[in-house]
């Protein structure tokens, strides 16, 4: 009986290299992306806790402009989810966004403490979290956020700067109990303090709201001496409006991002008034969405960012950059940057109508990590 010969040694080192190659090739073809990266259009969903108020409007605008528009286009597949300001619709959301196997969730919370359950399930699952104005406590994730001391210190300063450390001045306080209120009052009559030469004659409360700052400003005028300077947390148009109303002389204003509050400082609305306005910019919703893509895809370390204000003042006020004509004056400026050092530039189209701006890619900037 004839049997098949044995293969030889050539023939079975050629037999044995040929699988090594095959092994190989299956081995790259199954293998991930390299660590830290995610390969493909990723999933980011925001989730908001209510949109009842026209900064939350301009916040998730500018959001949808940005995920219509070069990288994010290109890149990430969003969403967007509100919960009427409720904590368990906004929790019920979130769980179901961790089920559907998103890869980053974007958050402004209803409650800083309500949401952490969720947030560490999310975490478990390896779901990148950016948290952002109302942040949620739990550290496993990430938030983007401003230094709401900073903001009540730097209008405060510059008050003080220019009334020379002299004069009677005004605070206009935000919603009484709120982190942010707390938080600005705070720094600002911290600088107030440190220049004796400063009298704080009057602190009442504008709610953030122009026409109750209106209101409160136009009771206590009667019953206050010549003021040189106000510092507004919120409502700063309707506070200048009162002081027109009284015919009282025109102080130094320090306030918030108002369009309205910008007119003036521009001379768009009379009398020009000399100013400084910054505030909690809506395009803090653009930096999270950033954040959340560049960790997701492995090119920024999972760290939390503060970036700074965006700053106006009546020396340097561009229509269509820094005011806003043809906008009503409860439009929040801020929905934009400006600058040589701008964190983002949009166009008003962005904010009004969450449309992209035509032909522009966007440039974030996260600041040195």
């Amino acid at each position: 009986m004839n049997l098949p010969r044995s293969p030889g040694r050539a023939a079975l080192a050629a037999v044995a290299a040929t699988l090594l190659l095959l092994a190989g090739a299956c081995s790259d073809a199954a293998a991930p992306a390299a660590s830290g990266e995610k390969a493909g259009k990723i999933k980011i969903a925001l989730s908001n806790s209510f949109i009842g108020n026209q900064w939350r409007v301009e916040m998730e605008n500018v959001y949808k402009a940005a995920c219509a528009m070069p990288p994010y286009v290109d890149q990430v597949e969003c969403s967007v989810f509100n919960a009427g300001n409720d904590v368990s619709t906004q929790s019920r959301q979130i769980s179901n966004l961790i089920s559907q196997g998103v890869d980053a969730i974007v958050i402004n919370a209803a409650s800083t403490s309500g949401l952490n359950g969720v947030v560490q399930q999310a975490c478990d699952r390896g779901i990148v979290i950016v948290s952002f104005d109302n942040t949620v406590d739990n550290q496993c994730g990430l938030t983007v956020n401003t230094d709401q001391i900073k903001f009540g210190q730097q209008l405060a300063q510059f008050i003080v700067d220019e009334l020379n450390g002299q004069g009677n001045v005004v605070m206009v306080t935000g919603v009484a109990g709120t982190g942010a209120d707390n938080d600005r009052n705070k720094g600002a009559k911290e600088v107030f303090a440190a220049n004796p030469g400063i009298k704080v004659v009057s602190s009442y409360t504008g709610m953030w709201d122009s026409a109750t700052a209106q209101r409160a400003t136009s009771a206590q005028l009667p019953n206050l001496p010549e003021i040189h300077g106000v510092w507004v947390s919120g409502g700063t148009d309707g506070v200048i409006k009162a002081f027109v109303a009284a015919k009282r002389p025109m102080p130094v204003v320090g306030g918030e991002a108002e369009n309205g509050f910008r007119k003036f400082m521009a001379g768009i609305l009379t009398p020009k008034v000399n100013g400084m306005s910054i505030g909690q910019p809506p395009f803090l919703s653009v930096i999270s969405l950033e954040l959340a893509r560049a960790v997701v895809k492995g090119e920024h370390p999972k760290s939390s960012i503060t970036i700074p204000f965006p700053v106006a003042t009546s020396d340097k006020m561009v229509p269509g950059e820094t005011v806003f004509p043809d906008l009503p004056d409860s439009f929040f400026a801020d929905f934009t940057d400006s600058g040589p050092n701008a964190t983002v530039i949009l166009c008003q189209e962005a904010a009004t109508d969450g449309t992209p701006c035509p032909g522009k890619t966007l440039d974030v900037n996260l600041g040195t990590p």
